[in-house]
């Protein structure tokens, strides 16, 4: 059974910057590697940002397509189907789905806590990225909480030093990818 991973987390923790690593790292060259589709829609159209619903019911089927197109591979991916039943709730009834049900596809799932937690000198929004610093955190709690219960769950705390983060991440990941299923 290949390796299905997710690497989620609220704005401004890491996650995109840890995702390039990797992705970089020929280590892990047997896995594919899936973008972070909210981003990606949001800069194709910010139409989005005026219909919620559209928007999370696309991201989940467009992720939805592109695991099933690689379901004999490995793969890495910035964030998971149950991201969009954090970030919109109402996606699970449109998409006929539970997040029980999402949990089966993901092998493990880290969660990387936004630099919002450690305040406003280290927070830094974006022309994608516009939460406050209260909004990131109100995000992690709603993905922690939508995650937390994933048998394979590990919460990567926020760090002062990106690179001790980085260093714990990678040796969590390592570890779950050294793993044979």
């Amino acid at each position: 059974m290949p390796h299905r991973i997710v690497i989620t987390g609220a704005p401004a923790s890491g996650k995109t910057i840890f995702f390039e690593r990797i992705k970089n790292d020929r280590s892990f060259g047997d896995f594919v590697f899936f973008d972070e589709l909210a981003r990606q829609l949001l800069i194709e159209d910010s139409s989005y940002r005026t219909n919620w619903d559209k928007f999370h019911i696309d991201i989940y089927n467009r992720q939805i397509e592109r695991e099933e197109k690689n379901s004999s591979s490995s793969f890495i991916t910035d964030r998971g189907t149950v991201d969009t039943f954090a970030f919109h709730p109402q996606t699970a009834q449109h998409v006929s789905s539970t997040i029980e049900n999402e949990y089966g596809r993901y092998t493990a799932v880290l969660l990387l806590e936004s630099s919002a937690n450690l305040g406003e000198k280290y927070y830094k929004t974006d022309k994608i990225r516009q939460e406050s610093l209260e909004e990131a955190i109100q995000i992690e709690n709603n993905l922690q909480q939508a995650w937390s219960k994933h048998p394979n769950y590990y919460c990567i705390k926020a760090y002062d030093s990106i690179e001790k983060k980085f260093s714990e991440f990678k040796d969590i990941l390592t570890s779950i990818t050294d793993k044979k299923l």
